[in-house]
């Protein structure tokens, strides 16, 4: 019993991993991308932080099965992609 628990809980690590890698690569496609771009894939974001440099952060909500997924893109003043970071998305 205690192997079959051991087992079925490392299968689900796999299959996160496994999706985690997936989001990244969906998400580093927009690096470098204009603003626009993540728009049109997106939508309009749920909120627009501006950090102190003056870097816009957008922030995407989403919700799967009763687990709400974060994506936020950092956003240049050049209107560019920098960064992105994503929580619970898969």
């Amino acid at each position: 019993l205690l192997f079959l628990f051991l087992n079925n809980c490392e299968t689900i690590s796999k299959k996160v991993d496994i999706a985690t890698q997936k989001e990244e690569e969906k998400l580093s496609k927009f690096l470098k991308k204009r603003e626009s771009d993540l728009k049109i894939e997106f939508g309009k974001p749920d909120s627009i932080e501006v950090t102190d440099n003056q870097k816009k952060i957008l922030v995407y909500y989403d919700s799967k099965f009763q687990i709400k997924c974060e994506r936020r893109f950092e956003i240049d003043k050049r209107n560019t992609v920098v960064g992105f970071s994503s929580k619970n998305c898969f």
